[in-house]
């Protein structure tokens, strides 16, 4: 995984709270309290702390509990330490008195109250801490029509049809004059049988001053051709593109109905004498390559220094202009003569691949969504000769594959273009699945945005559990439903939870208490009583002293049957038995507390066993792996599957919101908060039990950017 680094400024920056209240503060990591819902500093417990922000890991288990280990783990016969143990043995004593003096005086205080207390019933609350921070922002563009939508909407878009039965603009040769005139006339046109032609820039004219007599050329070849399929009327874009901005978005938006309502489409190549495959991979590297080719009802090729034009099949056209990948093959496949059909998000997923990968063609390193493409990348002219490619060209020849399009626009990115289309075709829920999905390589600024995935999951692979409610100005998707919680950093907190019955381990609990009643009454009748016996009660009461520290444990031992939610998070790789002993303190019988996950992470490693159950090793793997890479390593511990998780990622995240489902696994995304932007940004993405998803609350609109 790759991640580019973030930039910092000096300046203090301003957010608000859950409620609106505005403060100012630096740069430095902020969360929302899930108590108070204030913005606050994030402090880290880490393995090893760095910086001011990095605390070591600390705990609020038991206090007796840690006394007891310590009194088992250290011999008191070993050197100074046996006066270190006996002061810690005096305080587990009194540690064990204070329980019964809070029982006396609840008793003599509350003797007369018949009150129900639910305090302790309520400790344990069954869910995870809540993320508070909601979208307080407008939309640039909703899913809704009744909502608030900042993106200025042209007259043409909000008039334009679906799809159209027949081009705006047709070249149709007058029987009269015998010229080629430019029809805009629908009742001329609509009766007009009409061949679509189909080429590259490039192969036809070079930009400077030959660019008007080199168009003209091809202008005259394509009519040339037209008349020997026995055509008086063609559609070619140098020629009926729209003149105004608005024309050109309404001809970009039903340029998949020119192809699918021509009665062929003429491919025009470059000349054969340059190298005939030569001419077929340029044609072929296109971003419109493959609407005009599978929307096509019939298909014929010409190369420009030859006189003859062929008739072409699907299958012929794949051998002749695309690579050997199996994306290709696939899609001619499901669309030449039905064969192999695809499922239709898996079609629409694999047009995308093909069609973004050759918008990315000629761009190095690509990171995050692909740049606006090349004018020569899309078959028209540069912006001096009258058509200006817009920056989503890639995402308006694959729109004509959908059901619902978008109104192309010159101002809007690739991914609000997306985030529409997706929206217009909610069946298909491409975006909602996208969040759920985590790439290889990935930007601050696109963090929704994914082209793949590191578990090697496909888009129709994801069932998602979030709706898109609309895009924000940034980009950001603003996302409806999530179930999401709180992942705590500062340290391990006291985790309410509860055994397998016992009656042994119950007996054994009692009996450390009892120490100091035998203690106080011995004391008590040794000088008015009976001495021997006072005598006798007193050592009873120091040698249940002495074994309260194994007692004590071993009451506390025992399979876990419930306890408190939470997601803990640390930075750096900690073992299984640390996590153990910070949540629950120690035991005597041993019952393992955590688990590994076999899956849920790119350093998870499944036992080969009966059982599914990760395997120990991923905790060397992890720890070998923290030395390099990109990022830093963290570990998530989840108390309520009582499962952990090794990831990397740029920042600690603070919220896990439900996703999809995926494999049988959830997709949980793990995000950091900006507080400035109001925008969660996606970190990693674990596959956690769909279950735990039932023990977040939901939350409103949160917007990932």
């Amino acid at each position: 995984m790759r991640w580019l680094p973030l930039t910092h400024q000096d300046s203090n920056i301003t957010c608000s709270n859950d409620i609106g209240i505005l403060t100012t503060h630096g740069q430095e990591q902020r969360y929302i309290s899930p108590t108070t819902g204030i913005c606050r500093k994030l402090i880290v417990q880490a393995v090893a702390p760095s910086g001011k922000f990095e605390v070591a890991i600390k705990n609020h288990t038991n206090d007796a509990s840690k006394l007891a280990i310590w009194l088992l783990t250290h011999s008191p016969f070993k050197g100074w330490i046996i006066f270190e143990w006996i002061a810690k043995s005096v305080w587990f004593a009194l540690k064990l008195l204070w329980p019964i003096v809070w029982f006396l005086v609840e008793l003599y205080f509350n003797a007369s109250d018949d009150s129900e207390d639910d305090t302790d019933s309520s400790y344990n609350t069954g869910y995870y801490k809540p993320y508070l921070r909601q979208f307080q922002g407008q939309l640039w563009a909703a899913r809704s029509r009744m909502e608030h939508s900042s993106r200025i909407k042209e007259e043409t878009e909000i008039n334009t049809r679906t799809h159209a039965c027949y081009p705006r603009v047709l070249m149709i040769r007058s029987p009269n004059s015998k010229e080629w005139v430019r029809c805009v006339d629908r009742d001329i046109i609509i009766h007009a049988k009409y061949i679509a032609i189909s080429y590259r820039a490039t192969d036809v004219y070079s930009w400077g001053s030959r660019e008007k007599k080199e168009k003209a050329q091809f202008t005259d070849e394509v009519r040339a051709a037209v008349l020997g399929q026995q055509f008086n009327a063609y559609w070619l874009d140098l020629e009926c593109l729209g003149e105004t901005p608005s024309e050109e978005n309404l001809d970009v938006y039903c340029m998949s109905d020119v192809y699918r309502r021509a009665e062929k489409t003429l491919i025009m190549l470059g000349r054969a004498d340059s190298g005939e495959k030569e001419c077929w991979m340029s044609w072929g590297g296109r971003v419109w390559t493959f609407p005009e080719a599978l929307l096509s009802s019939r298909l014929c090729y010409k190369f420009r220094d030859r006189e003859e034009v062929e008739s072409l099949s699907l299958f012929q056209l794949a051998n002749l202009a695309y690579t050997d990948s199996e994306d290709e093959q696939a899609i001619v496949n499901a669309y030449a003569n039905g064969k192999d059909p695809l499922e239709r998000l898996e079609r629409l997923t694999l047009l995308k691949k093909a069609i973004w990968r050759r918008a990315m063609a000629g761009f190095p390193t690509p990171s995050g969504p692909p740049p606006p493409p090349k004018s020569h990348m899309i078959g028209e002219g540069p912006v001096t000769g009258g058509y200006k490619p817009h920056k989503a060209e890639q995402v308006y020849a694959l729109m004509g594959f959908f059901e619902h399009r978008i109104q192309p626009n010159h101002d809007e990115d690739e991914l609000r273009a997306l985030a529409r289309l997706s929206m217009a075709n909610d069946s298909d829920r491409i975006a909602d699945r996208m969040v759920s999905m985590f790439p290889s390589t990935t930007t601050p600024g696109a963090c929704w945005y994914a082209d793949s995935d590191i578990y090697d999951a496909n888009l129709w692979d994801i069932v998602p559990e979030i709706q898109v409610a609309g895009v924000t100005e940034n980009g950001a998707l603003v996302l409806d439903g999530c179930r999401a919680a709180a992942i705590r950093w500062k340290d391990f907190p006291e985790i309410p939870f509860a055994t397998t019955l016992s009656l042994k381990r119950k007996i054994a609990g009692f009996i450390p208490y009892f120490s100091w009643p035998f203690i106080v009454i011995g004391l008590g009748i040794i000088p008015n009583t009976s001495r021997a016996g006072g005598i006798a009660l007193i050592v009873i009461g120091l040698f249940l002293l002495f074994l309260s520290p194994r007692l004590f444990l071993y009451s506390k031992s025992g399979r876990i049957i419930d306890k408190q939610p939470w997601l803990i998070g640390v930075k750096g790789v900690v073992d299984r038995g640390t996590v153990e002993s910070h949540l629950y303190g120690g035991t005597i019988a041993h019952f393992p507390r955590m688990y590994f996950t076999p899956s849920g992470s790119l350093f998870s490693k499944p036992e080969q066993f009966s059982r599914r159950i990760g395997s120990d090793e991923q905790y060397k793997d992890a720890k070998e792996q923290e030395k390099s890479g990109p990022g830093h390593m963290y570990t998530l511990i989840d108390t309520c599957s009582s499962t952990m998780y090794y990831f990397r990622a740029e920042r600690p995240p603070t919220v896990c919101i439900f996703a999809g489902r995926e494999g049988g696994l959830g997709r949980f995304v793990l995000c950091s908060e900006s507080c400035q932007a109001n925008e969660l940004h996606k970190e990693m993405v674990l596959r956690m039990p769909t279950e735990i998803s039932q023990r977040m609350d939901l939350c409103g609109w949160v917007a990932l950017g």
